[in-house]
């Protein structure tokens, strides 16, 4: 008979309210100096999803006294215009983080829009140089959701060195820096993915497990190794409109030592890091301080 853990939920609202007023107390040193830091989004076409998140977006950055706005191009843009928008913002002395919102309409390419962004502009790090500096120890800028999820593990004092991590899932965006971030911390990092063999049991060799494939309640409870820590960073809507993230979250309670929950998790942490990145941008392109905001 298998014994029953209290499960810790890791509250990622409440650490991102944390690093954000971080983030607002550097901001205000920043105006001190005179630097008012600048973050622009680019948005392009009518995606309902993309919409709501920058609204979100924007509202944090002005929260926290960034000098914000949201460029809206239409979703029938040229691929020349838009790059043209972006070699605009990249000279701009104004703009210190630009992000262009992914995904893009169809029949416009991301690789040549991202490539083209400024490194030390690139507040999302997914410039080729930044994806570069993340594995290899240098200086750049981290994607923000993986960045999210190491602090939301240190703020949780979960310790990282020598623990034996799974990242499900290897996408730019998260699985692969994470697992890059994971490793500068001397965990032992294991990357599954559809294609693994034995994902169930790979899974249940972590001690802190993270799913993100995108696919609902892909890791069922059984998956999870009693008292590991989860991170979920998937967002999936249920066809009854309610959202889930890629664990069973009923079915790993008691097992998980900590896990966090969807929503509220880790999506909050998304925004309060991209606004840290943009902090830091700004310190480093004034020449101060490159201490991270959060």
């Amino acid at each position: 008979m298998e014994t029953t853990t209290t499960t810790r939920i890791l509250d990622g609202k409440a650490t991102a309210q944390a690093v954000r007023a971080d983030v607002a107390t550097r901001v205000r040193e920043l105006r001190a100096r005179g630097v008012v830091p600048g973050l622009t989004v680019v948005l392009v076409g009518e995606d309902p999803a993309s919409q709501v998140y920058v609204r979100n977006k924007d509202k944090a950055a002005a929260e926290a006294g960034f000098a914000v706005k949201t460029l809206r191009l239409p979703a029938t843009v040229a691929q020349a215009e838009l790059e043209r928008v972006v070699d605009g913002l990249n000279a701009d002395p104004a703009v210190h983080g630009i992000l262009v919102q992914l995904p893009l309409p169809r029949g416009l390419q991301v690789e040549p829009v991202l490539h083209r962004l400024d490194p030390g502009k690139d507040v999302d790090g997914l410039h080729p140089r930044n994806v570069a500096a993340l594995w290899s120890g240098e200086r750049g800028l981290v994607p923000c959701t993986p960045a999210g999820c190491i602090e939301l593990l240190d703020r949780h004092q979960v310790p990282l060195e020598g623990r034996r991590a799974v990242v499900i899932g290897r996408s730019q965006l998260v699985g692969k820096p994470l697992a890059a971030l994971l490793l500068a911390r001397h965990a032992t990092v294991t990357v599954a993915h559809s294609r693994s063999r034995d994902l169930a049991e790979i899974a249940r060799e972590a001690e802190i497990l993270v799913a993100a494939v995108g696919r609902a309640r892909l890791v069922r409870g059984d998956w999870v190794r009693p008292g590991a820590v989860v991170l979920d960073v998937g967002i999936n809507r249920l066809d009854d409109g309610r959202l889930c993230g890629d664990v069973d979250f009923p079915a790993a309670l008691g097992r998980a030592g900590a896990i966090t929950p969807v929503p509220g998790g880790v999506g909050p942490m998304t925004i309060a890091m991209l606004l840290s990145n943009t902090a830091l941008a700004a310190a480093r392109a004034a020449g101060f301080s490159e201490r991270p905001a959060g």
